[in-house]
């Protein structure tokens, strides 16, 4: 009987033992896991060609400068030290870039823009771009927004985004923290937060340019409202596209909202005047530190970041700030998304193999961020948590996220919008009166 219960008890210790020696592996296999694992789920790229090959690529576009660009070049020379890479801007480049395609000296990838598709004035440009989505030649574009994916009539991507745009506002979280105010994700939150700030003694709560219809905060307001009424609706934006006069009724909602943020006080629009432009100036005007809201596109947030050593007054006060959508209805802001520059590979140039595979190497999540961040431009990829000022836009619900190239909106529409809320905005012409003039705008 003592031998039995004493051998019970030696089987407990040794089972006890198995269990605590099984968690101890366990835990130690985890730990394992946890340092082997990659900082990205992205897999590494691998060169497809020989390393030594030399020759050379040009990038060809309408920027000034493309440090980003010539980061990448560099990053892609430690994989291929002999491939010559250079970037140069063509001078009226819309104009000329058909000849350039056709000339002696053919760029190898060029900026492409989705207006460029069925327009009879790009055929020649059109002609020359490589079928991006061939299978043979290995990009991966499911790091991409779906969205920003332009295809042709057959289905094919002749051109992948490298950064992309919306509409928002700049706040400046710091002042929002220091009056004890929350910044606004509804219609009713703004206009009470401009209430608040108006008696904090801010003379105008949201700020932007104001003076030329081209860049104008009142677009920034209006576009996205009148985008989201036209998504509803494919009839309407049939007839808005052919500027259908009867289509100027769906911009009423967008133009009302316009008309409603001025008359409630959340903005002035003689202080906005005396912003000259809608880039250089919108960024140190909102630096000065007393604007809460600066409304812009991203494509003027891609120059805080340079320009906030240039700012005396961000300078010696700095603060931090993010890029949000508007509220402009009471289930929050929408996120227009666009893309802003994208590339084609010209199927007729020289080295034609080592101009895929740099754009293989482009396009992938890792370098579309790192070419995004440099150049403080909204990624294409579907991670927009990595830069902070951007974050926001990628809480915008699926719901609330629009792609005008999808939806098949023209620029023509777009005048129209642009023409009538500046017009309103400007106190110029009353919503009643615009909405009768849809498609004369030019």
């Amino acid at each position: 009987m003592k031998k039995t219960v004493k051998a019970q008890k030696r089987i407990k210790k040794l089972i006890t033992l198995a269990l605590v020696l099984g968690i101890v592996l366990s835990m130690t296999a985890c730990g394992e896991k946890e340092s082997e694992a990659p900082a990205t789920s992205e897999e590494r790229f691998e060169p497809a060609l020989d390393t030594n090959t030399d020759c050379s690529i040009t990038v060809v576009g309408g920027y000034d400068n493309f440090e980003a660009l010539e980061a990448e070049f560099d990053r892609f020379n430690k994989i291929y030290p002999n491939v010559k890479l250079s970037y140069m801007k063509l001078d009226d480049y819309n104009n000329i870039l058909a000849t350039t395609l056709e000339g002696k000296d053919k760029p190898n990838i060029f900026f492409s823009y989705a207006w460029m598709m069925g327009n009879e004035t790009y055929d020649s440009v059109v002609s020359h771009m490589e079928k991006l989505s061939d299978a043979s030649l290995g990009l991966k574009m499911d790091c991409i927004r779906p969205g920003l994916i332009n295809h042709d009539d057959s289905g094919a991507v002749m051109m992948v985004p490298v950064f992309s745009r919306s509409y928002g506002m700049l706040v400046n979280d710091d002042l929002f923290k220091k009056e004890g105010l929350s910044v606004p994700t509804t219609w009713t939150e703004l206009l009470d937060v401009c209430k608040a700030f108006k008696s904090k003694g801010y003379e105008s709560p949201m700020m932007g340019y104001s003076l030329e219809a081209s860049g104008s905060f009142m677009n920034t307001l209006a576009y996205p409202m009148f985008v989201a009424t036209l998504a509803k609706n494919p009839k309407a934006l049939e007839l808005a596209n052919k500027l259908d006069p009867a289509a100027g009724e769906y911009m009423r909602p967008a133009l009302e909202t316009v008309e409603s943020v001025i008359q409630n006080g959340c903005i002035d629009v003689k202080e906005c005047d005396k912003i000259s432009d809608n880039y250089t100036e919108v960024i140190l005007r909102f630096f000065e530190g007393d604007v809460p809201m600066m409304i812009c596109a991203g494509d003027t947030v891609s120059g805080t970041k340079k320009r906030e050593s240039q700012s005396e007054a961000f300078t010696k006060s700095p603060f931090s700030y993010t890029f949000t959508p508007i509220p402009m209805t009471d289930e929050g802001g929408y996120f227009i998304d666009s893309p802003s520059v994208e590339f084609s590979v010209n199927k007729d140039c020289d080295n034609l193999d080592m101009t895929n595979e740099f754009m293989r190497f482009l396009i992938t999540e890792n370098e579309l961020n790192e070419m995004a961040s440099v150049k403080r431009l909204i990624t294409p990829t579907a991670n927009m948590s990595f830069d902070p000022v951007y974050a926001p836009f990628g809480k915008v619900p699926s719901e609330r996220t629009l792609s005008p190239e999808v939806l098949g909106i023209t620029d023509q529409l777009t005048v129209q919008i642009r023409g009538a809320a500046f017009q309103v905005g400007k106190g110029e012409k009353t919503v009643d009166d615009v909405v009768k003039l849809y498609g004369t705008y030019e």
